[in-house]
């Protein structure tokens, strides 16, 4: 249907201009918002899209929200969280968001340090759950995003988000003036250490996303869009802004319902943290050793094949980031391999790939990869099946997306070129002074996407931000002669070794997931002589390998299945974590990934490793909601096994 967009984002004042835009555009000819996982199913036209938005914004003027009031909003996915939040912003109003399953402390510390003096929550229970902590600042009005009828709550005015459709629509919406350096949205850093801070983003900045990235994007209207990253988190949230300013259909699916919505809706855009890419490899990788052996050999030897076939075309397409200016040497030998292996890949495709892409829906255009490091093996395995993915990058702080792959010149292993306007500067993290092109530094960041500042934190904005703009993002990383930015690690996430060696753990934990029996690695080690790993094992491919060797492994459940004692009722022909057998295996595959990986040092090794009882979660507290591992929060969990480790 066309790259074509219904306005020129550049003549928008404030991101409420876009939806009256879009309804005279598409109305009811198209579906925006669409979640087949309530109860009762929801799906909104644009038409009904904005109608929402106009009552939810007269409903709270008729509540008194003004001009610069704040509002919490604490609720997951779904087309109401999109009405509430754009209703708020309508009205002038800045909304303060998170998920309803954030630590109750933290909903309470949001909404009392943003001022907030209503809440829109997610259901009755996420109200309940904050209600004590708010002390002598109630909420002048509560909504609940659910069906649930409210209970009484004293002289608290409580609604259902029907009632204030209902309340909004009979009374006229009072249009405000915005512009573009008007305050638009307070998002609180998930972060994985400390007190979160409140990251404030204007109209401004979020409308740059959606020009920004649509020069490297272009949805067509009508495109299915399957939503399952937070709403409320910067990456899900400004990727939903596009898409719906495109004219998109976006489908909210959960990590339960994934697999058979990809089937079900095929999507051809969607956005996902590199945790969601792991998982629809893993679940590929699974099937391949659920095969007969013969047919597994066959798979392999496609898959071996495949990967000397891309590697050759992007040497052949200078996309090769270790070798972008091949020699005639060089640049032969690609062209006589591609020649080679091209009828082979193209019969692998055939037989074995294009079943992978059916997994996807078989209709992706591209997938977007961000919120953290991707690994070599998942970019490879991505392009080999012909399932495009951008990597890019960015911070909540800068709203969030600062670089992005392109599709022309995709360049696995790197983040992409700098949006338009962004400027991207190498820095030595001790002197600040700008260092050579690939040579590694702190990375900074000028351009109109990033923050005003964090709310009600000068200090914390003044270390942030320079006086000329330049805003550190305390993540490593450089830059190729071409632009192209590479990620290699967290400043703050850097291990120093006692010989004095730093390490970013990374690109080694990359490496090292790699392996079929590790499902997730953290890396420990400061200030130690060799590095460590926690290590949360894969249980089903273990159990397999186990069976292969004519063993029984004793599957832990809890932490006390751990224990030395437990090995002495061991059978002969059975084998804990603990055992030989399986210590030697993994000491193995923790060797190979991290020696094959570019790169290698000898203080890259792993030189002891505990296996943790269950796997890094949200629901734990061991991973952010973007799905990163919080490693001060493990390190402080598992403090005892890393002691073993080095004792």
């Amino acid at each position: 249907m066309g790259n074509q967009s219904f306005t020129s984002y550049s003549s928008l004042a404030s991101l409420s201009e876009l939806w009256p835009q879009l309804d005279r555009t598409l109305g009811d000819q198209v579906i925006a918002l669409h979640d087949p996982h309530r109860t009762p199913e929801l799906k909104l036209t644009y038409a009904q899209l904005h109608q929402g938005i106009l009552n939810v914004a007269s409903g709270l003027q008729s509540l008194g929200i003004a001009v610069g009031d704040r509002v919490a909003l604490f609720s997951d996915n779904s087309p109401l969280w999109f009405v509430a939040d754009q209703g708020i912003m309508a009205t002038g109003a800045v909304d303060a968001v998170r998920s309803s399953q954030a630590d109750r402390d933290e909903l309470i510390y949001i909404y009392q340090h943003s001022g907030s003096i209503g809440l829109v929550a997610e259901n009755w229970a996420t109200y309940q759950k904050i209600k004590a902590g708010l002390g002598d600042r109630p909420p002048r009005f509560v909504i609940l995003l659910s069906e649930e009828s409210p209970e009484h709550d004293g002289t608290i005015n409580i609604l259902t988000i029907n009632q204030l459709l209902e309340l909004g629509s009979s009374k006229p919406f009072q249009p405000v003036q915005q512009t573009r350096q008007d305050l638009a949205t307070l998002i609180y850093t998930s972060g994985t250490s400390g007190r979160p801070k409140g990251v404030m983003l204007s109209h401004g900045n979020l409308l740059f996303q959606i020009e920004a990235a649509t020069l490297v994007v272009k949805p067509n209207r009508g495109d299915r869009v399957l939503s399952i990253l937070p709403s409320w988190h910067s990456y899900e949230r400004t990727f939903e802004y596009l898409v719906l300013a495109h004219g998109c259909t976006q489908v909210y699916t959960t990590i339960r319902s994934i697999k058979q919505d990809l089937k079900t809706y095929k999507p051809n855009l969607m956005v996902g943290v590199p945790r969601i890419w792991e998982s629809i490899y893993e679940g590929i990788q699974k099937q391949f050793r659920e095969q007969p052996q013969k047919k597994q050999q066959l798979i392999q030897f496609f898959m071996s094949a495949s990967q000397r076939y891309i590697q050759a075309r992007r040497v052949l397409n200078r996309l090769d980031l270790d070798n972008l200016t091949p020699s005639v040497v060089d640049t032969i030998r690609a062209a006589f391999t591609s020649l080679l292996l091209a009828p082979v890949h193209a019969l692998g495709d055939r037989i074995v790939y294009r079943k992978i892409r059916e997994a996807t829906g078989g209709q992706v255009n591209y997938l977007v990869s961000g919120g953290g490091s991707f690994a070599k093996h998942l970019d490879n395995f991505f392009e080999i099946i012909d399932v495009q993915i951008l990597q890019g990058y960015g911070l909540t702080e800068t709203s969030p997306i600062t670089n992005v792959r392109v599709p022309h010149r995709n360049i696995r292993g790197t983040s992409g070129p700098p949006l338009k306007q962004t400027e991207i500067r190498i820095v030595n993290p001790d002197t600040r002074v700008p260092v050579s092109a690939g040579e590694k530094g702190l990375i900074l960041i000028r351009g109109p996407q990033v923050m005003q500042g964090y709310y009600q934190n000068p200090e914390a904005t003044a270390k942030a931000i320079s006086p000329d703009g330049w805003f550190d993002s305390g993540d490593l990383g450089w830059i190729t002669d071409y632009g192209d930015l590479t990620i290699t690690g967290r400043a703050k996430d850097t291990i120093v070794l006692t010989n004095g060696e730093n390490i970013e753990p990374q690109p080694i934990e990359d490496a090292c997931a790699r392996s079929p029996y590790i499902d997730q690695i953290m890396l420990v080690g400061q200030d130690q002589k060799s590095l460590g790993a926690l290590i949360v094992p894969n249980f089903e491919a273990l159990e397999k390998w186990a069976n292969g060797q004519n063993m029984s492994l004793i599957h832990p459940t809890s932490n006390e299945s751990l224990q030395p004692s437990l090995a002495q009722s061991a059978t002969a022909e059975s084998v804990l974590l603990d055992s030989p057998s399986v210590q030697n295996l993994f000491r193995q595959e923790l060797n190979r990934e991290v020696k094959n990986r570019p790169g290698y040092r000898a203080d890259d090794r792993i030189s002891a490793f505990q296996f943790v009882p269950e796997p890094f979660s949200i629901e734990n507290g061991m991973m952010t909601q973007t799905l990163k591992i919080r490693r001060n929060v493990v390190m402080e969990r598992y403090r005892g096994m890393i002691v073993a480790i080095y004792a």
